[in-house]
């Protein structure tokens, strides 16, 4: 099975809402850990790279490198 690339700036839509509301998060780091921001309260989370793709439902907003 192939991997997803995901990259700083992008958008995820997560299986589960955040007790605010929302299901989008953007992602502030990779590697080992996610670094996650809520798109809806602004709360930061880090959860283990397993845990993350497990969790994730799909990329709402690809993030576009500026040249």
């Amino acid at each position: 099975m192939e991997r997803i690339q995901y990259d700083v700036g992008d958008v995820v839509k997560m299986k589960k809402q955040h007790p605010c509301g929302s299901d989008l998060w953007e992602i502030l780091r990779t590697g080992m850990d996610f670094g996650l921001k809520c798109r809806g309260c602004g709360r930061f989370v880090m959860l283990p790279r397993p845990k993350f793709e497990k969790m994730v439902k799909a990329i709402a907003e690809k993030h576009l490198p500026e040249e």
